[in-house]
């Protein structure tokens, strides 16, 4: 079985769209609407890449990597948004997410990056010490 990946948003049709991304990849995504529902998912599964939305409903980007470092610490966060640029870019690096993906998504960007955050949280020191 492939990895799954917990996308937040409250776009189902970007889930959709990055489903049929990952298509040629062992990497499937799980759609939440919201925050909210968020911490429901990760309290119950381990995720070892959360895409979330910049701006959700109930929260932000930064409420879901405060959540991911709580609950689910070896899990990457990965933040999209339709305003992504260079500022914003550094910021999520800064804050300690993995990456940002521009909106509208290109599907070779998404599965080298979701590829790349699902490779390296398999192989993240943390991951391995917690498997053992």
């Amino acid at each position: 079985m492939g990895k799954v990946v917990l996308f937040v948003s409250p776009h189902s049709e970007d889930a959709t769209a990055l489903s049929h991304m990952l298509g040629s990849l062992a990497v499937s995504i799980e759609h939440v609407a919201d925050l909210k529902h968020a911490r429901g998912m990760m309290t119950g599964a381990v995720y070892p890449v959360i895409l979330t939305e910049a701006s959700l409903p109930d929260g932000t980007w930064l409420d879901v990597l405060d959540l991911a470092r709580l609950v689910t610490p070896n899990s990457e966060v990965i933040v999209t948004d339709l305003d992504a640029d260079a500022r914003f870019w550094a910021e999520v690096l800064n804050r300690g997410a993995y990456d940002l993906i521009a909106q509208p998504f290109a599907a070779a960007e998404v599965q080298r990056i979701l590829g790349n955050a699902c490779a390296h949280s398999a192989m993240s020191p943390k991951a391995a010490r917690t498997a053992v």
